[in-house]
């Protein structure tokens, strides 16, 4: 089920229009006569057009030069365009646009809106001619004649006001005509039917047009569309609404139609996710045709976003005119059928582009940006026009004037090539030039002096780390001892363990009087030093530690006595043991 919404801007216009009590009031310009009025109103849609066909007479003896078109000031505020046209003698005949101003007549109800047609040609005394305009009709002259049509959807009615002269035939209903209506007149009347077609608004429509020198306009449109119609009430049902679409969303829409110009090309559909595959493309000489698919159905009260662009030849909409360029092209989207609450134009020139002049048919807010793309130095001029309650009969033709210079279109190719030669010199000179440190310099001298300190270091690190290993050998001989009771083999151990640490000793010498002597290694020689001192202390609490154990075993010494002898020189060889350790992890971090 759906619940109906506030009707929408130019719908509240049409029911304003249509609900009125009647009325009179005088009027100081009381010298016109309205001899009839023919109104058709179209409700086939979410966009309400009313036209208006007038039969105006000068009965006063002055001639008048303007004509008078009053709206309720609800509709005034609604009312998204207007225009009027003047016919002399037959309807048929040629016809003339009238420029029409907002103005505040004297002796008029402040209830509303005055509206003023200017005439091509004064009115004379007795003299007739038509009005058309579409906007909705307020007569604030007196009316001989007059006549109401509506033009229903097809849908059910569902009721309507009756007078004596009211007539509904298929989807249209009459009323009239009512003749010698005083100024300011009207009855009360309503109508309540069906309409289920689609009322596709957007709420923003962001549409920029970029000019390129080299043979394109880009066009690019985001959208944010809702339905604005009655809102869904209830769950959805996919399933439901694919086995019977046409039951089930008789209310939503499944697709858009947009007319692009005949040439045009690279059109694309995405959206936030990416590429929108569900789209049909028509072309031919004349036009193009995009049939757009969301990716899911439209209710009342739903909305998506979307973005499609194309590109245009430039020689189509751009041409020379009196020593400018002129950008000719439609204002608005290529939609059909669409209301657009917020619609913003932006016209990308050239880099370079000067003395900018824009010509809108109607009101627009404008000002301008600079847009910065590739390859720009001082940006892109960016005009930014900006129309509220955009419809369809606002699509026309605008035009952008400016100066631009040819020779800015070798702006950026000569960077391009200046860039890429400016990269091979690079190469050339990198590839030709000795980039190395000389070896005289200090910097150099310091780099060789610390490598020097690094290697001997490593060395130093190693002869420790098989000095260790020697402990540990002779460690493993005190527990071969106390196994087998072999005092003999246990002496060989020790022996060959002395001879193996003369031997280290030999080797690390030289390398601590080089160590000693470099300049680089004034932070990490006293951690050196400390170790050398650790582990010569270690070497003989630990060849006492073995003597005295070899000793008891030769003397057959109990095993606790020979623990208690040794409980000293154990603790001092283990606190040793750990400090030679932590110092070879400390240099190694260095």
């Amino acid at each position: 089920m759906a619940t109906p919404p506030p009707p929408p801007p130019l719908l509240v216009a049409a029911l304003l229009l249509i609900i009125l009590a009647s009325a009179s009031a005088s009027v100081e310009r009381a010298d016109l006569v309205v001899t009839r009025a023919d109104r058709r109103v179209d409700l086939t849609s979410h966009i309400v057009r009313v036209l208006t066909s007038l039969k105006v007479e000068n009965i006063g003896p002055e001639a008048v030069s303007q004509v008078l078109l009053p709206f309720p000031n609800a509709q005034a505020k609604n009312l998204a365009a207007i225009r009027a046209f003047d016919t002399e003698g037959k309807v048929k005949g040629p016809s003339t646009l009238l420029p029409i101003e907002v103005v505040q007549p004297s002796g008029v109800p402040p209830e509303l809106t005055f509206f003023s047609a200017s005439l091509s040609k004064a009115l004379e005394k007795g003299k007739t001619l038509h009005l058309d305009d579409s906007a909705h009709y307020l007569s604030p002259y007196p009316v001989k004649v007059q006549t109401l049509s509506i033009r229903l959807p097809g849908g059910r009615v569902e009721s309507y006001t009756k007078y004596p002269s009211t007539k509904l035939a298929d989807s249209e209903l009459k009323y009239g005509p009512f003749e010698d209506v005083p100024p300011f007149s009207y009855s009360p009347m309503g109508v309540h039917f069906e309409n289920n077609n689609p009322f596709a608004v957007a709420k923003e429509v962001i549409r920029e047009i970029e000019i390129s020198h080299w043979g394109n306009v880009q066009i690019t449109e985001h959208y944010n569309i809702a339905h604005g119609g009655a809102k869904l009430k209830g769950e959805f049902s996919r399933i439901d609404y694919q086995s019977r679409p046409y039951i089930r969303g008789v209310s939503s829409f499944r697709h858009l139609i947009a007319r692009l110009p005949p040439r045009a090309h690279s059109i694309y559909y995405r959206d936030d996710i990416g590429n929108i595959s569900t789209s049909h493309l028509w072309s031919d000489s004349k036009k193009t045709q995009l049939e757009l698919e969301p990716r899911f159905p439209l209710f009342g009260g739903w909305q998506t976003t979307f973005t499609i662009g194309y590109g245009l030849p430039l020689q189509d909409f751009v041409f020379n005119s009196v020593g400018k360029r002129s950008l000719n092209i439609t204002f608005g989207s290529p939609m059909e059928e669409i209301l657009i609450e917020k619609l913003i134009v932006k016209v990308v020139l050239p880099e370079g582009s000067m003395d900018i002049d824009v010509s809108v048919p109607f009101t627009t807010k404008q000002w301008q940006e600079v847009k910065y793309s590739h390859l720009d130095i001082a940006g892109r001029p960016v005009v930014v026009l900006e129309k509220p309650d955009f419809i369809p009969e606002h699509n026309l033709y605008f035009q952008v004037y400016y100066r631009f210079n040819n020779i800015s279109l070798l702006r950026e190719p000569m960077m391009l090539i200046t860039g890429f030669f400016l990269i091979f010199m690079a190469c050339i000179v990198y590839m030709r030039t000795d980039m190395s440190i000389s070896k005289n310099s200090p910097s150099y001298l310091a780099k060789v002096q610390w490598d020097e300190v690094q290697s001997i270091i490593q060395k130093i690190q190693a002869i420790f780390e098989q000095s260790l290993a020697v402990h540990d050998k002779l460690e493993a001989s005190l527990h071969d001892l106390s196994r087998s009771g072999d005092v003999q083999s246990c002496k060989a151990a020790r022996k060959a363990a002395d001879t193996q640490f003369k031997e280290l000793a030999k080797e690390l010498k030289p390398l601590l009087t080089s160590l000693q002597s470099s300049l680089q290694s004034y932070q990490i020689w006293p951690k050196v030093e400390s170790l050398v001192a650790k582990e010569r202390e270690l070497q003989e609490k630990l060849m006492a530690r073995h003597s005295t154990v070899v000793d008891s075993f030769e003397k057959k010494l109990r095993g606790q006595d020979v623990e208690n002898r040794i409980a000293t020189q154990q603790q001092k060889v283990a606190a040793l043991r750990q400090e030679v350790e932590s110092l070879l992890e400390y240099i190694s971090e260095m």
